[in-house]
């Protein structure tokens, strides 16, 4: 299973995480973890390229998948990575309504 962990400060979110395989097909046909990846990687390199910041990201091949967005960003610029991280949310919400068994996300705040 795919676990999402999204973590807000004050209202706003200020990292996720992801971890696990969704084990919903062999490796290269899992349509779950390639949704869930492209969704992810998709709004961190939006984030990137759209608002000029450089979050905090570790990664490895086993699953593992951390984004940590700066505390100090100008209102604007922070709004607009807001505005990309909620559409990632709802985006890997769709996918967890159809594919329940095989990810999960929780919010902590």
């Amino acid at each position: 299973m795919i676990n999402i962990r999204v973590e807000k400060t004050k209202g706003k979110i200020r990292s996720f995480s992801m971890d696990g395989h969704a084990n919903f097909d062999e490796y290269g046909q899992d349509i779950v973890c390639a949704g869930a990846s492209a969704v992810s990687f998709g709004s961190v390199n939006a984030i990137m390229a759209l608002t000029g910041i450089e979050p905090h990201i570790e990664q490895n091949d086993g699953g593992h998948f951390v984004c940590v967005i700066p505390d100090d960003l100008p209102e604007e610029t922070d709004r607009n990575v807001q505005l990309l991280l909620d559409g990632m949310v709802v985006s890997l919400q769709t996918i967890e309504t159809t594919y329940s068994d095989f990810i999960k996300i929780t919010f902590k705040k």
